[in-house]
């Protein structure tokens, strides 16, 4: 690829035009605001610190944001790993969006439309798009962590990559109600920090901390995993793509930066598939199978697993050592 200009949009179907207005929008609430709620945590916590209570609050919704992308719309919704009952079901759905990335069916349409096309033309937010050198995956790595949220000029189209998720009663109602979701992500620990500290005081530096800061710190955790675990990191696993494996972005993110098998074997209910591969969120889903509030999960298969190695370690000693 070289240093050739960034990667065009030709895939016209099963996308559309973005407004102005929404390009806008998206700078602002996903580019602009978390940069400066993570500015303004730095001169807090240098003058400050963090409370107990702020802490513990941030703790919390942070869980809930991260299993909500990971097993909610990410595992649960966009790759049908598993089915569970309907109130789990409503649960992870709000969690996911308690995350604030957007409604459910909007979230698994752009998430479907990378797997076709992962670090390809038509991959929505790989960090490939400007080119293979320096300069060009530093900006390419910006474009995956948030600027592809402004420059984009098309999004998916939901009728089109999610029709399943459409066709689900709970999920449209949850796509109505996302922006009452929006204000319950702030008023939660709001709530729960007035009523921990019984003042003012304490709900304003909640909201702070437990809403503010957390959903910046929730932004940038998880789109690391379009950023970081497409650039940096292992393979195990031979993929058309370039989808890697990262501790930090695996412990950060509940097992989500386990990203090379999961871009393998996408519908697999666990990433992290090798020793010593932490991944909270399988545990959370086996969990949930065990008390039978889960079934159908799409456990990987230890034959199949071991066939994938074998074959990326064969490729491995086929492949030229050095360079002519």
């Amino acid at each position: 690829m070289g240093s050739r200009q960034r990667w065009t949009e030709p895939e016209s179907t099963g996308t559309a035009a973005v407004s102005h207005v929404r390009r806008d929008a998206y700078l602002i609430t996903l580019v602009v605001l978390p940069v400066l709620a993570l500015a303004a945590a730095v001169v807090a916590v240098w003058g400050h610190g963090v409370g107990p209570a702020d802490l513990v609050i941030f703790a919390v919704m942070y869980a809930v944001s991260i299993f909500g992308i990971s097993v909610g719309y990410h595992r649960m919704l966009t790759h049908r790993s598993f089915r569970c009952r309907r109130p789990l079901f409503l649960a992870l759905t709000l969690a996911g969006g308690l995350a604030l990335e957007g409604p459910a069916s909007l979230w698994a349409a752009e998430h479907r439309r990378h797997h076709k096309y992962a670090d390809r033309p038509g991959d929505p937010h790989s960090p490939w798009a400007y080119g293979e050198s320096l300069p060009s995956l530093a900006r390419g790595l910006l474009h995956a962590q948030v600027g592809w949220f402004y420059t984009a000029r098309r999004r998916s189209v939901r009728r089109h990559w999610v029709p399943d998720l459409l066709a689900d009663p709970v999920v449209r109602r949850m796509d109505a109600a996302y922006p009452a979701v929006v204000l319950l992500s702030f008023a939660l620990p709001a709530l729960a920090g007035g009523l921990a500290t019984m003042s003012w005081a304490g709900m304003w530096s909640a909201l702070f901390w437990g809403g503010l800061v957390r959903y910046a710190v929730v932004h940038h955790v998880t789109w690391s995993v379009n950023s970081v675990a497409h650039s940096f990191g292992g393979r195990a696993f031979d993929t058309r793509d370039r989808s890697t494996n990262v501790r930090w972005v695996a412990l950060l993110t509940f097992g989500e930066g386990w990203h090379n098998w999961h871009h393998a074997e996408p519908t697999s209910a666990r990433h992290g598939v090798l020793k010593g591969q932490f991944d909270a969120s399988a545990l959370l889903i086996r969990g949930f199978e065990r008390l039978g509030w889960a079934h159908d999960v799409r456990w990987p298969d230890p034959a199949r697993l071991a066939r994938r190695l074998t074959d990326h370690l064969a490729t491995e000693r086929e492949a030229p050592s050095g360079l002519p």
